[in-house]
């Protein structure tokens, strides 16, 4: 299986979830804290790298953010609409182990663009808006330095695209505003041209479009599924052809931008059988009419309250419906470390897009896919901080969620609005971080930072644990760090929960209370 082969160059979130070893054990809880009153800047873009750090950014052209270049450096650009001199930043790197972060230099606009990590581990960011559309630029963990804007250049301007890592160390660029197309990077002579992709020529609404951000994953057998509006295609990228076209959603209603809902890929499984299974989920969004109708007349239509879940490798393919217990809109989905699916973030009514939101959806709710229809869903505590449009959230390696974002207004504006520019973050803990649960969760001795591998190696990762009483509960996954922006996340997948004695995860030591696990890259992969 090498469609997630790319697993050498991730942080390799490796985090070993244990089950069931104390049955009675009190209910856990989820919690909240805040880290930053205000980093200074608005997060409109993460992506966690693997030194374990935040990349966060959001645009140029609408004048000062609240955070100084350093040394009294600033930023000189003629072609910027609001600011032609910027001493201030738009972007920073955020150290989750430390709670600190430091301003870095954006040169021309980010706006509503898209990313992905590269196989060295550098950060990909393609497109934005104005003098940034068709700029490509990387950020590299393993220096102290800054952006780079390189010199190769796209072939079309990318704003509102989609970016996703391939098997072989590419990345495809996919749609973007009025662009019906994708290319890749880096160029290669087989790969140096745009291809045509009608498909979102055909999911286009007329003048309100709900087919930018198009959801991307990539299957088992090397293709794309492409989920755009309200219905979804089999991709072969490298043939320029639709493999197969899957049933749109029942309702019909659209769940891309600005419609925005989210969508993940769940976790393969069938690991060791001879079919994977895979599942795509898509939650929430806003019913078709509903931007027209906030931007025209101020009527905020109420989000939609649904997901579908479609299991993609079926033979006859179609959507389970699933009600959440609230409606949402703008909401961020996150696969956990245990299986389960965050959704987060978002409004109860309205669309995106600037001020067209209301009705904060201040509590998570967690999905859990192994359970029985009509009990999957589950609310989490609430936040006291609304995160609207231009908000998002990222896993981090300790299991915690970093929540960011959220500025619905064409500047940044504190004062006299339904919704301030947020400039904060928040930390959210999930119930397998409850203190009362300590006993149940490993401490990782090593490796312990990233490692880099190759495919066909053993990983061995060796824990500690307090509570471990039956080798037989022991679970393994990997989790892909994602681009995160407009309540998707790119390229992020995950395997399912491995267990102790399959042909992938074996126990191979147990020394001192320390237990070191070998897992077979190339069968997970």
């Amino acid at each position: 299986m090498s469609s997630l082969s790319l697993f050498h160059d991730l942080l390799i979130n490796t985090l070993i979830k244990l089950l069931l070893l104390h049955p009675s054990t009190v209910s856990a809880a989820s919690q909240w804290r805040l880290l930053q009153r205000s980093i200074g800047i608005s997060a409109m873009h993460m992506q966690l790298l693997s030194d374990d750090t935040v990349i966060i950014f959001d645009r140029t052209d609408f004048g000062p953010s609240n955070l100084s270049l350093p040394a009294g450096r600033c930023r000189h650009d003629p072609l910027d609409r609001a600011l032609k001199t910027d001493c201030t930043a738009h972007s920073a790197q955020y150290d989750p182990t430390t709670n600190s972060f430091r301003p870095l230099t954006l040169l021309t606009d980010t706006w509503c663009s898209s990313g992905s990590t590269l196989p060295d581990g550098r950060l990909l960011q393609t497109g934005g808006f104005n003098d940034g559309d068709v700029v490509i630029r990387t950020f590299d963990p393993t220096t102290d330095a800054d952006w780079s804007e390189i010199s190769e250049r796209l072939l079309a301007r990318r704003w509102y695209a989609t970016n996703h890592i391939l098997p072989d160390g590419r990345v495809i660029i996919i749609g973007g505003r009025r662009q019906f197309n994708y290319e890749f990077f880096p160029k290669t002579p087989e790969s140096s041209n745009l291809h045509s992709l009608p498909f979102l020529v055909q999911t286009s609404d007329p003048n309100i479009e709900n087919n930018l951000y198009p959801f991307v994953f990539l299957n088992v057998d090397g293709n794309l599924f492409i989920f755009a509006n309200n219905r979804a295609i089999l991709f072969d990228y490298a043939d320029n052809k639709v493999v197969r076209t899957y049933p749109e959603i029942p309702g019909g209603a659209p769940r891309s931008y600005p419609s925005t809902g989210s969508a993940v890929l769940l976790p393969l499984r069938n690991l060791d059988g001879p079919n994977v299974e895979v599942e795509v989920l898509v939650c929430g969004g806003a019913p078709k009419g509903s931007y027209v109708m906030a931007l025209n007349k101020g009527q905020f239509m109420r989000a939609l309250d649904t997901c579908a879940r479609i299991k993609i490798t079926d033979p006859n393919p179609a959507s389970t419906v699933e009600t959440m217990p609230m409606a949402r809109v703008m909401g961020d989905m996150l696969l956990l470390p245990n299986g389960d699916v965050l959704i987060i973030n978002g409004a109860a009514s309205g669309t995106a897009g600037w001020e067209l939101g209301r009705d904060p959806v201040l509590a998570p709710v967690v999905y859990h896919p192994d359970r029985a229809h009509g009990s999957r869903f589950e609310v989490q505590g609430k936040t006291t901080i609304p995160r609207m449009y231009h908000s998002l959230a990222v896993l981090l390696r300790d299991g915690r969620v970093l929540v960011g974002g959220s500025n619905p207004h064409r500047f940044y504006n504190f004062t006299n609005v339904l919704f301030p520019t947020e400039l904060s973050l928040e930390a959210f803990l999930p119930q397998y971080l409850d203190p009362t649960q300590s006993d149940l969760r490993p401490v990782i001795v090593d490796p312990k930072s990233s490692s880099k591998l190759k495919y066909g190696e053993l990983l061995q990762v060796k824990f500690s644990i307090n509570g471990l009483s039956k080798l037989g509960s022991i679970r393994a996954t990997m989790i892909r760090p994602p681009f995160a922006t407009h309540s998707f996340s790119m390229s992020q997948s995950k395997t399912t929960s491995i267990t102790n004695g399959t042909r992938v995860m074996k126990i191979c030591d147990i020394y001192q209370d320390k237990v070191t696990l070998e897992i077979s890259i190339d069968e997970i992969m």
